[in-house]
């Protein structure tokens, strides 16, 4: 099953989900928009084979999620993620890999992806993944997290530097590190330790700024790499 974390930022309201998928393999993408078309509140409104198409879905159909691999022609995944940072509202990016523990990953994070998943993810698990980013938050296929901890070569990501950030921290924002390394969300997090959403959240932000993690997902691989989950 996949990591599920929750985000801080926007969730969509409506109640049908617009999705994108961009994938240079045909077969691909219309098996992955089958998927989708499974489920009666996600709407695929757009296919695209290359990162330029991939611009011009974001551009022009309101997507919610984009479903987003990174090897393509033309303009590959990466350049996609750099352009559409610059957008006025960007689509939660959800990679889509066949690649273990890639460096390519690790930069989509970097880039603002919202989480990555492998190509043969469970569809029931593809559709939950799509709901969780179109929430506001991020998937990691957990036969991949693991292995990312490598490739996310930040200061602050090696084993003895992560363990240095966490000391530094008070022993509740250890809690709450440990929890999200865990996967879960602000509400549970909420509960098991018996504060308020919006003291968790304002928690995660100041786990967020002490440790240079960029956003939950970083936090939650500096937690495991740490050695809170263990």
């Amino acid at each position: 099953m996949t990591t599920q974390f929750d985000v801080d930022g926007p969730a969509v309201e409506r109640a049908t989900v617009r999705v994108g998928v961009v994938d240079d393999e045909p077969m691909a993408r219309a098996f992955v928009s089958k998927i989708l078309a499974s489920a009666p509140d996600l709407h695929v409104v757009g296919e695209g084979a290359d990162g330029g198409e991939a611009l011009q879905l974001a551009r022009t159909q309101e997507l919610d999620v984009l479903l987003l691999d990174l090897r393509m022609p033309r303009m590959d995944g990466l350049d996609a993620l750099r352009e559409l940072r610059r957008l006025p509202v960007m689509p939660a990016v959800v990679v889509l890999t066949t690649f273990h523990a890639d460096q390519a990953v690790a930069s989509a994070l970097r880039l603002g992806a919202k989480g990555f998943l492998l190509k043969h993810v469970d569809p029931a698990e593809l559709v939950r993944a799509v709901r969780v980013a179109a929430r506001g938050g991020a998937v990691l296929d957990p036969t991949l997290t693991h292995d990312l901890m490598g490739h996310l070569a930040s200061h602050h990501l090696d084993r003895i530097g992560a363990a240095a950030e966490v000391a530094r921290l008070s022993a509740r924002l250890r809690d709450v590190l440990r929890l999200v390394g865990m996967g879960r969300s602000n509400n549970e997090i909420a509960e098991e330790l018996r504060l308020s959403d919006s003291t968790v959240r304002g928690y995660v932000s100041e786990i967020l700024a002490a440790t240079g993690c960029s956003n939950r997902v970083t936090a939650a691989v500096l937690a495991q790499r740490a050695g809170l989950l263990d």
